[in-house]
Order: structure tokens, then sequence, then C-alpha cells
């Protein structure tokens, strides 16, 4: 089947990450294109490539020959699945953005919804889970777990239970654009905008196939920068934490000189120099605490490299390359 060619601006671009996902690819064009026609609407659907291993570049490939709304953007490795998403709407060209995972995860068919609270005047439309089909009883509540106290510590009011499916407007997407922090936590970075935002339920699916990308791991960095970019309880934590120990020294200390005052017999030397490294290491830990965190934060910014780098782009009206066997070109994030 052919299609008209897409306007350099399309109504809609619809984002989707891609990291080994040979498996549900074919499912996942067959969900599109049967959505498509039903939006009535000019869409652009960039299929970002986070360093697949498997043949998902060539299914993508395959399926932006054949259909012009499909753009195939290959990264040069694997850069995280946050920085992907941050590709596909560094070009993304629609009035709005749509965000959503490859898996099926998220069903194509809630963007029905999310539109139509956009054209209500919404800037950011989140898609929030109402259950989570196929997932086991630790990550719920572990997941669930996460997002309430992530929404009690952050400095930014943040829907919980909401991933990374949700409808950008172009206001806030240009904002999304002119962030240029490089420990990225896309969720937070959304609900820190404010502008007029809102959520539609929907009840998650179960993985159509294959495995999740989602290390214990990979969730549990993505939960330190969730936090750490976020709020700053890490930092009073570890104060309180090297005042706490700091005060059980002085304390312990006290307790040693009323005991020396009633005539207690102690190791010479032991008492005050137990006293003197607890103290120490007390503070030591407060000061390390925040330097550390601050430091470490500091110098990944500082390094000013690229969030990605481009090694393909390729498919739809626009793309800069007819097809998928070209040579490489890298491209800076803007």
């Amino acid at each position: 089947m052919t299609h008209l060619p897409l306007s350099l601006r399309a109504r809609f671009s619809l984002v989707i990450p891609v990291f080994n996902e040979e498996a549900v690819l074919p499912r996942l064009f067959a969900r599109l294109d049967g959505l498509l026609p039903t939006l009535r609407e000019s869409v652009e659907i960039l299929l970002v490539d986070d360093g697949s291993r498997d043949s998902s570049a060539a299914l993508i490939c395959e399926q932006a020959r054949r259909d012009p709304r499909y753009r195939y953007i290959g990264l040069s490795r694997n850069f995280g699945h946050q920085n992907a998403i941050s590709a596909g709407l560094d070009l993304a060209r629609g009035d709005a953005a749509i965000v959503m995972d490859a898996d099926l995860q998220d069903p194509p068919e809630v963007i029905h919804e999310l539109i139509a609270r956009w054209k209500e005047g919404y800037d950011i439309v989140h898609a929030r889970r109402r259950t989570r089909a196929g997932e086991n009883l630790f990550k719920r509540y572990s997941a669930s777990l996460f997002y309430r106290a992530l929404r009690q510590l952050a400095v930014v009011d943040m829907p919980s239970d909401v991933g990374d499916f949700r409808l950008v407007g172009r206001l806030a997407l240009d904002t999304f654009r002119n962030m240029p922090e490089r420990d990225r936590y896309v969720r937070g970075m959304f609900g820190w905008m404010g502008y007029r935002q809102t959520v539609v339920e929907f009840d998650r699916d179960p993985r159509a196939s294959g495995r999740t990308k989602y290390s214990l791991g990979r969730m549990m960095r993505l939960a330190i920068d969730g936090v750490v970019g976020f709020s700053d309880a890490p930092l009073r934590f570890a104060v309180w934490c090297g005042s706490a120990i700091s005060l059980a020294a002085l304390s312990y200390g006290g307790w040693v000189f009323l005991r020396a005052l009633v005539g207690a017999q102690f190791v010479s030397g032991w008492a005050s120099l137990a006293v003197l490294i607890s103290l120490l290491s007390g503070i030591n830990l407060s000061m390390l605490g925040v330097i550390g965190i601050y430091v470490g934060r500091i110098h990944n910014e500082a390094k000013r490299r690229p969030l990605y780098l481009i090694a393909r782009d390729t498919g739809g009206s626009e793309a800069s390359e007819p097809g998928c066997a070209f040579p490489l070109e890298l491209e800076r994030a803007p």
C-alpha cells in the first residue's frame, strides 16, 4: 500500500525506543497499522534503535521501506532507555509527540484518549497504569512503593504509577529540548515543567513477546536518577546519618567519662581513641555524602558529552537517508 508523503511537520510524532525487540516488532507494526487510519491525522513513527544486537534494525528498516510514515533512528550504541527517548523527542516534528514502549504493554489504542485530552488544552497528558498485568508481586509492590516514595521526596509534583507513556505538546516538547542535564529521568523532567498536565488511566497489558530489558540493576539506577535528580533527600540523609553517629560517639564519650569518675577501669587510651575515631567517622560520612553526590553530578554535567550519537537515520518523508546501507554518520544531540 502506498501512502501520501508526510508534510515537514506531522500532526503527531510517535516515539518508540527499541532495544532487542525482534520478537515483538511484527505485532507492534500490525497494531500500529490498524491504529493509524483511525487517527485521521498525519502521523510519523520514530523507532529509535538503542544499539540492538538482534534483527530489530532490519525489521524496522524493512517496515520503513514499505511505509514512509515509519522512520528508523539507529543510535551508535546502547545509550539507555531515557536517552533513546530523548533522541526521538529531539527529532519529532509533530505538533505533539507521544512516547510509548515497543513491548505493547502500553496499548497503542490509548493514544486516542491522550489526543482527546490534549485537544482539551492540556500540554502534557500522562498515561497512568490502573492495573499491571503480567508482572510478579515483587515488581508491582516495589514499583508502587518507589513512585509513592519519590512523590513524597521530590521537590516537584510527579503523578504516581506513571511511566514514560505520555503525550507531550509542542510547548512542553520545546522546553524539554532546552533542558541540558546528562543524568536523565524523563518522567521527572516533565513533572518539573508545570504547564497544564492531566492523566489518562489504562490497564497495562502483559508483554506481548520477549523478555523485559529492565533488569533489577537498571531499575535501581533509574530510581537513583529519579531521587537524586529531583530530591535533596540523599544529602539530608547523609547529614542526619553522620550527625547521629557523631551524637552517639559523644554520648558514649560522656558515658565513659562518668564511669571513670566512679572508678571503673578501662584499657589505657582505648576509650578516647574509640570516641575520637567514631566522631571523626561520623563527620566524614556527612561531608563526603554531601560533596560526593554533588561532585559526581557536576562532573557528569561538566563533560558535556552528547546524550546520544545517531549512526543511521532512514525512512520517513524527510529522513536524511533513503535506506539502511550507507556510511556511518554521527550527529550531536541538540
